[in-house]
C-alpha cells in the first residue's frame, strides 16, 4: 500500500476527493523532506565536504558545528533584491527555475523511500514508474534552455547550449543502461525491480549477498554513475555552468529567491539522481536492522557524496571532449551492456 493509499483509507470520506487528499499530503510530507535535506546538504554539507577534500576549515562560527549558515543563507539570500536585466525574455525567465526545480520533485513521487513507523514512504507506484522518474527528470533540459535564451546574455546563451548538448549525449547512455536492468527485473515498476533485488546472489561464510543489479552488472552500475554525473553537472561534466569560462552559465543573470531555485533544483536533481541508482541498482530501501526509509536516506547520500567528490578532485572536460564521451563512449558502451545483458537473461530463461 502507498503512502497515498494509507492516507487516503485514514480519511472519512471516500473516493476522487479522498485519493486527491491523501496524495497532496503525502506529496507535502516528501516534499518537505527533501527540502531539510537540501538545507542541510546544500548548504552546510557541500561546505564541510569540499573543505574537508581541500583540507580547509569551512564553516564553524554560526551555531554548533556552524548548522546556523543554514538560517543566515536563506535570510541572506531571500532579502536579497531580485534584479531583472534588461531585454530579457521575462515569462521564459520567470518560468526557467520553476520548470527545473519542479521537474527533479515530480521523479521523487514515484521513488519507494521505504518504510517508517510502519508506513510505506512512496506517494505512487505505477507500472511504468522508470519511464515515468526518467521522462520528469528530463524536462529540467527544457528549463536550462529557457533560462539560457531568455537572459539575454552571451554567457547564459552558451550555458543553455552546452546544456543542451549535454543532455542529448548522455540521457540516451542513461536510459539504455536502465533499460538494462529492466531487463534483470521483467518490470518497469519501481516497487517490483527492488523486490527483485531481495534475492540472494551468493552466500559467503553464512553472509548473504543480496542479488543488487550493482553486483550482478557492475559494467551498467559504473555508466549509470558516470552518466548521472554529466546529468546533474558535475565534475568533469560542469560544463554548463563552467564558472572559469563562462561566469555561472545559464544561471549568470539570476539572483535573490530566483538564484535560490536554480540552488535548490541543482541538488534536488543530485538527490533524484541518488534516489534512482539507490532504487535500481542498490536495492532501494533495503538493508539490515535500520528502518528502510534510513538506509534509503544513506544510499542518497552516498552518491551525493561521490558526486561532491567528482566535484572537488576531478578536473573539467572541454566542451568537445564532453560530446566525444557522450556519442563516441557512453553511447556505444551502454548499447553494448543493452545487448550482452539480453543475451544473458536470454540464456538464464
Amino acid at each position: 500500500m502507498t503512502f497515498t493509499e494509507t492516507i487516503s483509507g485514514l480519511l472519512p470520506i471516500a473516493g476522487p476527493i479522498s485519493d486527491f487528499i491523501g496524495g497532496a499530503v503525502a506529496s507535502l510530507i516528501i516534499v518537505s523532506f527533501l527540502m531539510s535535506l537540501v538545507a542541510v546538504s546544500g548548504i552546510w554539507g557541500k561546505r564541510k565536504i569540499t573543505a574537508a577534500f581541500t583540507d580547509r576549515i569551512a564553516v564553524n562560527r554560526h551555531g554548533p558545528f556552524g548548522l546556523l549558515i543554514i538560517v543566515a543563507d536563506a535570510v541572506r539570500l531571500l532579502s536579497k533584491e531580485l534584479i531583472v536585466p534588461e531585454g530579457v525574455d521575462r515569462p521564459a525567465w520567470d518560468l526557467g527555475p520553476l520548470v527545473m526545480a519542479s521537474s527533479a520533485l515530480l521523479g521523487f513521487a514515484v521513488i519507494p523511500m521505504g518504510t517508517l513507523f510502519g508506513l510505506n514512504l512512496q506517494v505512487a507506484d505505477p507500472q511504468a514508474g522508470l519511464a515515468y522518474v526518467f521522462a520528469t527528470a528530463s524536462i529540467a533540459s527544457v528549463g536550462l534552455v529557457m533560462a539560457g535564451y531568455s537572459s539575454n546574455n552571451k554567457y547564459s546563451m552558451l550555458g543553455g547550449l552546452r546544456a543542451v548538448a549535454q543532455n542529448l549525449a548522455y540521457e540516451i547512455p542513461l536510459v539504455v543502461t536502465g533499460v538494462s536492468v529492466v531487463l534483470f527485473a521483467g518490470s518497469l515498476q519501481l516497487s517490483e525491480i527492488v523486490a527483485q533485488q531481495g534475492q540472494t546472489l551468493v552466500s559467503l561464510g553464512g553472509v548473504a549477498i543480496p542479488s543488487w543489479y550493482a553486483f550482478v552488472n557492475p559494467f551498467a552500475f559504473l555508466l549509470f554513475m558516470v552518466a548521472n554525473l554529466a546529468e546533474v553537472g558535475r565534475n568533469p561534466f560542469d560544463v554548463p555552468e563552467a564558472p572559469t569560462e563562462i561566469v555561472a552559465g545559464w544561471q549568470t543573470e539570476y539572483s535573490s529567491v530566483y538564484f535560490v531555485l536554480c540552488y535548490l533544483s541543482e541538488f534536488i536533481h543530485i538527490f533524484l539522481g541518488g534516489a534512482i541508482i539507490a532504487t535500481i541498482f542498490l536495492g532501494g530501501p533495503a538493508g539490515p536492522f535500520l528502518p528502510g526509509f534510513v538506509w534509503m536516506v544513506i544510499k542518497i547520500l552516498a552518491v551525493y557524496l561521490f558526486t561532491q567528490w567528482a566535484r572537488s578532485a576531478i578536473p573539467r572536460v572541454r566542451i568537445d571532449q564532453l560530446i566525444e564521451i557522450g556519442w563516441k563512449g557512453m553511447l556505444v558502451l551502454s548499447f553494448a551492456n543493452l545487448v550482452l545483458t539480453a543475451v544473458i537473461v536470454g540464456v538464464i530463461a
